[in-house]
């Protein structure tokens, strides 16, 4: 049977790939992966290139940053259809993911998108790092302890959906918090909570930045690739882990 095999290639950091990613990636004669902007590199792209062989496709696919319904599914059913270009012919094609790709990632919807052509085809999934878990690292702080019930909000378009899951949630990780960072400040400073939140763009890569206590940062100009994570535990953000 013909295989789509979705790789997760952890959050930036070649080294992060798994080693059952890496073998996978090394067979591949076929990887697909999101483009990136303007003719640069995507994410996933810059993560793998270092393992590139010259003998490998690479298959840039388009994935559009909006949120429109229609524009989406046109925009996975046009990927399938590439894709599965390389799949009819008997070749099996990989598709990496920044992160994991069970965890908000494209490859959900272009794996079904394929499917929809063709039930027969195989689906395979290899996990990998995802940004929460190396932001966590990156802090030198465990992401939860204990009996810690952890909220993940995937996208913010309004403050107050941190303030919702606060009443039962001990850990919570905003994801993309660069819209709303200015009114997710405010309401960590009414809560007392500024310093027991970190700020972390670009986790693991050359480019990763570090915004901790936030007492010191009311505002920031941040990339789409910030994410926000806040306690409840004390003491917070002190490096645990040479403790």
């Amino acid at each position: 049977m013909t295989t789509l095999c979705g790789i997760g290639v952890g959050p930036g950091d070649p080294e992060l790939i798994t080693l059952k990613g890496w073998r996978r990636l090394q067979q591949a004669r076929v990887i697909a992966f999101p483009a990136g902007l303007q003719g640069r590199r995507g994410i996933a792209e810059e993560i793998i290139s270092p393992y590139k062989e010259p003998q490998q496709i690479y298959l840039p696919l388009e994935f559009p940053y909006v949120f429109e319904a229609d524009v989406l599914e046109q925009a996975w059913q046009k990927a399938a259809v590439q894709v599965y270009q390389y799949l009819t012919q008997g070749i099996d094609v990989v598709f990496v993911s920044e992160g994991d790709v069970s965890f908000y990632s494209t490859f959900s919807y272009l794996a079904a998108a394929v499917q929809s052509l063709d039930p027969q085809i195989v689906i395979e999934v290899i996990p990998g790092v995802c940004s929460p878990l190396a932001a966590a690292a990156s802090l030198g702080v465990p992401l939860t302890l204990g009996s810690d019930r952890l909220a993940i909000i995937p996208a913010m378009y309004h403050g107050d959906d941190l303030a919702r899951v606060w009443g039962w949630a001990e850990v919570v990780v905003c994801m993309k918090v660069r819209s709303v960072y200015g009114e997710v400040w405010y309401w960590l400073k009414e809560q007392k909570l500024l310093e027991q939140a970190a700020v972390v763009s670009w986790a693991t890569t050359p480019k990763q930045q570090i915004y901790t206590p936030l007492t010191n940062y009311p505002e920031l100009t941040l990339p789409y690739f910030s994410l926000l994570i806040v306690w409840k535990r004390r003491p917070i953000l002190q490096n645990f882990w040479s403790a």
